[in-house]
C-alpha cells in the first residue's frame, strides 16, 4: 500500500458490539480490513493504493465478529490520566492545573487511587499542604472517580481523533 506525504495514523478499533477495544496502527488496521476481520466505519476520504487494491484510510474500524474481552482493570491514576479526567482544571479553584493532589494526604493514610487524586494548581496544592479539606473549609465541586468505558480508553490513548468522539461516550 502506498500513501505519500501522510504521517502514520492511529485507528480506533471497535468490537462487533461497537464498544471501543483499542487503538491500532494504520498498518494493523489495513491488515484487518484486507483479511475481512474488520470493516471501515469512518474514513477521512483518502485512499491507500496498491497494485491491485484500494482501501480507504480507516479512522474507525469495527470487527466483523464479536471478541470476548475479559473484565478489565481500571486505568491507573497517573498525572496524565488525572489531568485528562479533570480537563486540566484545578479541582479547588478552577484555574489551569499543573500538578495533582491527594484529597486525603498520603501522610494521613490517603491512598493513590482515583477517588482520592485530583488535578490542582501549584498555588492550591501548596495552600492545602497535608491538611484535610474539612480543616481548611474547602469542598470539591465533584466526586472524583475512575473513568469508565470509552473515557478510560481515551485517557490511556491520550490525543484522540475528532471522529472517535461518537464511539468513546463514557
Amino acid at each position: 500500500m502506498l500513501m505519500l506525504g501522510v504521517p502514520p495514523r492511529r485507528t480506533l478499533l471497535l468490537n462487533a458490539s461497537l464498544e471501543p477495544l483499542c487503538v491500532v496502527t494504520l498498518r494493523r488496521a489495513v491488515v484487518l480490513v484486507l483479511t475481512g476481520k474488520a470493516t471501515v466505519l469512518e474514513t477521512d476520504g483518502r485512499m491507500l493504493h496498491s497494485e491491485r487494491d484500494e482501501v480507504p484510510v480507516p479512522l474507525v474500524l469495527c470487527l466483523t465478529r464479536y471478541v470476548h474481552v475479559p473484565v478489565r482493570r481500571t486505568v491507573p491514576p497517573t498525572r496524565r490520566t488525572v489531568m485528562q479526567r479533570d480537563q486540566g482544571r484545578c479541582a479547588y479553584c478552577g484555574e489551569s492545573a499543573d500538578t495533582v493532589d491527594h484529597v486525603v494526604p498520603r501522610s494521613r493514610g490517603g491512598r493513590h487511587e482515583w477517588t482520592n487524586v485530583v488535578a490542582a494548581c501549584r498555588r492550591c496544592n501548596h495552600r492545602k499542604a497535608d491538611r484535610l479539606l474539612s480543616e481548611i473549609g474547602w469542598t470539591l465541586p465533584f466526586e472524583p472517580r475512575a473513568p469508565r468505558g470509552g473515557a478510560a480508553l481515551a485517557s490511556v490513548v491520550g490525543r484522540t481523533e475528532p471522529s472517535w468522539s461518537a464511539y468513546l461516550v463514557a
